[in-house]
C-alpha cells in the first residue's frame, strides 16, 4: 500500500524563487542584494587546464609502487645503511644486490640511460595527461574531459547540482592544492575537479553554487587572464601550502563563524564511550579466558587487534577535529578533518531526512549526534559517502537545536516542543505521538512506550529506541512516497509498519508495531499532506 508524494528535492534549482528559511550572513546578503559576485578565471565558459601538479597527485600511487619495487630490490643496501650491525649476513640469505651486479658488469651507462628514459617517459605521460585534462564552467553545466587514448567526458547540469564538496588531502595541502566534487542528482553522477589551487577552488565553488541557484555571474570580473608559467604556478602552490600549515587553514567562505564548537576532550570521550569500545572489551575478555584455557595461539591476535582499533580511534577523532557548521548564502557549510580537510555545502532543500540519535553510554552526559540523508552522487559501493552523513558528530542539546534550526527550517517555533520534549526526550504524560498499543508491546519489549510517529504541518516525526534513542525528521516536501506494511506476525497483533520513502542513507525512516488503524489514518493524512507540501515548496530554490 503506497501513496505517491512528489519530492521537491528532485526539482531543478533553476529560478530565483523564495529563499529557504535560513540565516543569511552579511557576506551572503551582499550577493543577494545584487552586488557583483566574485568570479574565478575558470568561470568564463571556456576550456581550461587544471593545476600543473595534478598528474603528480593523481599518479602518486603509481610512483609509490615504483619506489616500493626499487626499495625491495635494494633492500641489502637499505639494511646496510640503516642497520649496519646486520651487514655480515650469511651469503645466500638474500638475492644479489642489483647495484653490485651493475658495478661488477660495468653496466652503469646502460642503467643510467634506462633510468633516464623511464623518467622522460613518465614526464611525457604526466604532461600529456595534464594537457588532455580540462574543465569548463558554463551557464548551464560543469564539464570535465580527460584521457589520452581513452577519452572521457563528464557533465553535471547546474540545475541538478546538490552541492559542492571541497577536499584538501594531506599531500595536496602541502602543495597548496585542493579538489572539488560537484554532487549530481543521480548514482555515480559526481564530477571531480582535481586538482586546483586553494584560492581557485574556493572561487570556483562559489561560482558553481551561484550559477546553480539561478543567479548569473557579472560580466567582466574574470581575473588572472595572464596566467603565470607552469613553474611559477607550481612554486606558488607549494609555498602557499607550506605557509598554510604554519598559519592554519584559510577558507574564503569561513564567515560566519561556526555555530557549534566541539571540545577535543568531548570528542575523544565520545569515541571511547562507543559500541566499538564495548566490542573491544568483550574481545579482550574472550582472549584472556581462551588464554587461561591454554589456547595460547589466540594471544597472537592481540597486537593486530589493538593496532586496528587504535587506527580506528585515531581516524575517527582526526575526522572530527576542525569541525565547524554554519549557514551561508549558498546553504549550510560543514567542515571537518585534521589530516584531510573536507568542506561541503548543502544548499537549502537538499536535506531529505534528519536523525537525532543518542547511544546509551552518552545519555548521562546529554550528548547527541545528528545525521542526514542527502544525495551524495556517488556509487553505492563508495564507503566514503557515509562520511558526509554525520553533520554533527557529537553535541549537547543546545548544539542540536542550533543545527536543526538551519538544517530543518520547516520546524517552526511552535513545533520545537514536539521535537525535543516529546520526540527526543519523551515520552511524557500528554504524549501526542501515535505509539505501540499494549497488545503489541511484545514486538517492542523495551521501546514500546517510545516507539511512535507524529505528523506536523511540515514534517513527519518518527521516534524509536530505548537503548539507542533516536528521532527522525522527514520534511513532507522531500517525501517521495509513504508506505504501509504488515507481516504475518504484526497482523496477529493488529499492528503495522509505517515507512517514509526518501533518498537512501543512514537515517531510519520507518516505525513498526503501530496500531493498524492508527497507521492507516497516519498513512492517509501523510499522503495528502506531502502532496500539498510539495506543491507549495520553494526551498529547493535559493537565489536571492
Amino acid at each position: 500500500m503506497r501513496a505517491a508524494a512528489p519530492s521537491g528535492g528532485a526539482r531543478p534549482a533553476d529560478g530565483a524563487g523564495d529563499r529557504a528559511r535560513i540565516r543569511v550572513p552579511e557576506a551572503g546578503r551582499a550577493v543577494a542584494a545584487g552586488r557583483p559576485a566574485v568570479r574565478s578565471p575558470y568561470s568564463d565558459g571556456q576550456w581550461h587546464r587544471l593545476h600543473p601538479l595534478t598528474p603528480l597527485l593523481r599518479g602518486g600511487l603509481t610512483l609509490l609502487v615504483i619506489i616500493g619495487v626499487i626499495v625491495a630490490n635494494l633492500r641489502e643496501r637499505v639494511v646496510e645503511f640503516f642497520f649496519p650491525v646486520f651487514i655480515d649476513l650469511p651469503p645466500g640469505e638474500l638475492p644479489p644486490d642489483p647495484v653490485d651486479y651493475i658495478l661488477a658488469n660495468n653496466l652503469i651507462l646502460i642503467a643510467g640511460g634506462a633510468t633516464l628514459a623511464v623518467l622522460i617517459v613518465l614526464l611525457v605521460l604526466f604532461r600529456l595527461s595534464w594537457r588532455f585534462h580540462t574543465l569548463r564552467i558554463g551557464d548551464d553545466a560543469v564539464e570535465v574531459r580527460s584521457g589520452v587514448l581513452f577519452r572521457t567526458h563528464r557533465r553535471a547540469p547546474l540545475d541538478r547540482v546538490q552541492g559542492v564538496n571541497l577536499t584538501r588531502p594531506m599531500i595536496a595541502r602541502l602543495l597548496g592544492l585542493a579538489k572539488l566534487e560537484v554532487v549530481g542528482a543521480g548514482l555515480d553522477a559526481n564530477v571531480k575537479l582535481e586538482y586546483l589551487s586553494g584560492k581557485d577552488a574556493d572561487a570556483i565553488r562559489g561560482d558553481i553554487l551561484r550559477l546553480a541557484s539561478g543567479r548569473r555571474l557579472a560580466a567582466g570580473q574574470v581575473t588572472g587572464s595572464e596566467r603565470p608559467s607552469l613553474a611559477r604556478q607550481a612554486a606558488a602552490a607549494v609555498g602557499s601550502g607550506l605557509q598554510g600549515l604554519v598559519d592554519g587553514e584559510d577558507f574564503s567562505d569561513a564567515e560566519p563563524e561556526s555555530i557549534v564548537r566541539i571540545p577535543v576532550g568531548r570528542l575523544v570521550a565520545s569515541r571511547v564511550l562507543s559500541g566499538s569500545t564495548v566490542f573491544l572489551i568483550a574481545l579482550v575478555v574472550g582472549i584472556v579466558v581462551a588464554a587461561s584455557l591454554s589456547t595460547l595461539w589466540l594471544l597472537f591476535t592481540v597486537v593486530p587487534m589493538f593496532l586496528a582499533f587504535g587506527a580506528y580511534y585515531v581516524r575517527s577523532v582526526a575526522r572530527g577535529l576542525r569541525y565547524s557548521i554554519a549557514p551561508t548564502s549558498d546553504g549550510v557549510r560543514v567542515t571537518f578533518g585534521l589530516f584531510t580537510t573536507v568542506s561541503e555545502i548543502v544548499p537549502p532543500g537538499r536535506v531529505h531526512a534528519i536523525e537525532v540519535r543518542q547511544p546509551l553510554l552518552w545519555r548521562p552526559f546529554g550528548w547527541w549526534t545528528v545525521s542526514v540523508n542527502r544525495l551524495s552522487g556517488r556509487s553505492s559501493t563508495d564507503s566514503s559517502a557515509d562520511q558526509l552523513a554525520a553533520v554533527l558528530p557529537i553535541g549537547t542539546r543546545d548544539d542540536v537545536e542550533r543545527v536543526l534550526a538551519i538544517l530543518a527550517p520547516v520546524v517552526t517555533g511552535g513545533e520545537w516542543t514536539s521535537v525535543f520534549r516529546d520526540g527526543i526526550l519523551g515520552p511524557v504524560e500528554d504524549d501526542p505521538y501515535v505509539t505501540t498499543p499494549a497488545r503489541a508491546r511484545w514486538l517492542r519489549p523495551l521501546s514500546w512506550r517510545r516507539n511512535g510517529v507524529l505528523l506536523t504541518d511540515d514534517a513527519l516525526l518518527m521516534r524509536r529506541g530505548w537503548v539507542w534513542r533516536s528521532l527522525s525528521i522527514l520534511p513532507l516536501a522531500r517525501l517521495q512516497s509513504i508506505g504501509l506494511e504488515q507481516g504475518p506476525l504484526a497482523r496477529s497483533f493488529g499492528a503495522a509498519t509505517l515507512t517514509g520513502h526518501v533518498i537512501a542513507g543512514t537515517v531510519q525512516t520507518s516505525v513498526g508495531a503501530l496500531d493498524r488503524d492508527d497507521a492507516v489514518r497516519m498513512f492517509e493524512r501523510t499522503a495528502h499532506a506531502s502532496v500539498a507540501a510539495a506543491a507549495t515548496d520553494r526551498s529547493h530554490r535559493w537565489a536571492g
